[in-house]
């Protein structure tokens, strides 16, 4: 059985390692990228099964990169988790709206965005990589 692919998009060095050694120890094969471009470039040449999107990053914003991802019909239906600081009801109001399936909050449990990514990844009933 093949791992499922996460892409982490976070530009604090600190945390997409420790996303990334907490989903690797979880069994998901791991692509991490500090900033939009970035993840935008890794989106339209490699598939994966689901994003973990900060919103605050140095470039283009993570509401920007869910949007993009949206209105892709290749990489429409990825899961995106957003995973953020921005706690306020019109961010998360905003996250959704712009089609994340998630938004969680910094600090984060560990078993919380494992749960979720779970989730979503079990009502992914095709069980591909987006993007083929």
């Amino acid at each position: 059985m093949l791992k499922k692919r996460i892409l982490v998009v976070e530009d604090e060095e600190s945390l997409l390692k420790l996303e990334t050694i907490l989903l690797t120890i979880k069994g998901f094969e791991v692509v991490g990228v500090f900033n939009g471009q970035m993840a935008i470039d890794k989106l339209a040449t490699e598939d994966f099964n689901l994003v973990l999107l900060d919103i605050m990053l140095p470039d283009i914003d993570g509401f920007e990169i869910c949007r993009h991802i949206r209105q892709n019909p290749r990489t429409s239906t990825l899961p995106i988790v957003m995973l953020t600081a921005k706690k306020s009801r019109e961010d998360q109001e905003r996250g959704m709206l712009c089609g994340a399936n998630s938004y969680l909050h910094k600090p984060f449990k560990s078993a919380m965005i494992i749960e979720e990514i779970n989730r979503l990844l079990k009502d992914d009933q095709s069980g591909n990589c987006h993007g083929r």
